[in-house]
């Protein structure tokens, strides 16, 4: 089975409801990492089948530059799911990145999704494991069992927090999505974000915020977003396109930081070497570096290369 690429860019994932032709084209300009062509919540039970069909449409007959192509089907309790899935990798496969599972609650529907992404691939001679999996965490039993599903299969890429339904499924006492509820003067999600970070972090996945609804709240965006980007979340869905650049800014490292950690793997690449006398640790300037900040440099350096970042600075081999 061939490996999926979990190293995409993500930092905007852009929603797109499949059954409105004119936001399909549209999307296709905006600067979005992701896009993700929606069956679910965006799409009216009575247009979802001709949906599907504007979605085949779109994938093989647009320009999506490199963004990375999603679906979001139907979850699986739906009647749904399954034709959502046939219609579209049978009619889009070679031109589809992900398949996006809402409500996933435990790992027996990853797992399931998995299978028959695998059927249809072999049944239309499609590369068997190119189509990666993004699952959506938006209920208490998701949560609970986020260990297992991200673990569930090999195709799996991105852990999504899905904030509205994850509220009415612990009867938070808000409604506004994202916002925190009153009477509680801590961060309601804190738990809930770390939860889907450790599990993905755990197996090598990225961790994505779900959205912000209040698409003219820009400064309520970037605080939110601000809070997942802190904890090492690598991107955010964005509803509106006056949300993708600022998701694009908060999820990338300044320059600066970018800067620093190239600098950082630098240093550490010439202090271990023999030319470098072979060094467990060096100092760069008056920081004391070794592997542990190796380590580091490389996430937020591999972040910086991502997003396409350029470095301003050069390293220069110290005078002995």
């Amino acid at each position: 089975m061939t490996n999926v690429n979990r190293l995409r860019p993500r930092r905007s994932c852009l929603a797109v409801p499949g059954s409105n032709p004119r936001f399909l084209e549209k999307a296709q300009g905006l600067p979005a990492d992701q896009v993700f062509l929606d069956l679910e919540d965006a799409c009216a039970p009575l247009v979802k089948e001709s949906a599907r069909h504007n979605i085949v449409d779109a994938l093989n007959n647009g320009d999506w530059g490199n963004k990375t192509r999603v679906v979001r089907v139907n979850d699986w309790t739906t009647h749904w799911t399954y034709r959502d899935v046939i219609t579209v990798v049978e009619g889009a496969g070679p031109n589809l990145d992900c398949i996006m599972l809402p409500k996933v609650q435990d790992a027996e529907q990853v797992k399931a999704l998995d299978l028959l992404l695998t059927q249809i691939e072999k049944t239309m001679g499609f590369e068997v494991g190119k189509i990666g999996i993004e699952a959506q965490i938006e209920n208490a039993k998701g949560l609970i069992n986020v260990d297992a599903i991200a673990e569930a299969s090999p195709r799996l890429e991105t852990i999504i927090f899905g904030p509205a339904d994850f509220m009415a499924s612990i009867n938070m006492k808000s409604l506004v999505v994202g916002e925190q509820p009153p009477g509680y003067n801590a961060d309601a999600y804190h738990y809930i974000l770390m939860r889907i970070l450790m599990a993905a972090r755990a197996n090598d996945l990225q961790a994505i915020d779900g959205p912000y609804l209040q698409i003219r709240n820009q400064e309520g965006y970037r605080e939110v977003a601000g809070r997942s980007a802190a904890l090492g979340f690598d991107g955010k869905w964005v509803l509106h396109p006056d949300q993708v650049a600022a998701a694009n800014e908060i999820y990338s490292p300044s320059q600066q930081d970018y800067d620093h950690a190239e600098l950082i793997l630098d240093a550490y690449d010439y202090c271990t070497s023999e030319a470098g006398g072979a060094k467990g640790s060096a100092m760069l300037g008056d920081e004391m570096i070794d592997e542990a900040s190796r380590k580091m440099a490389l996430v937020i350096a591999g972040k910086g290369r991502a997003a396409g970042m350029q470095r301003t600075t050069k390293f220069e081999i110290p005078e002995s």
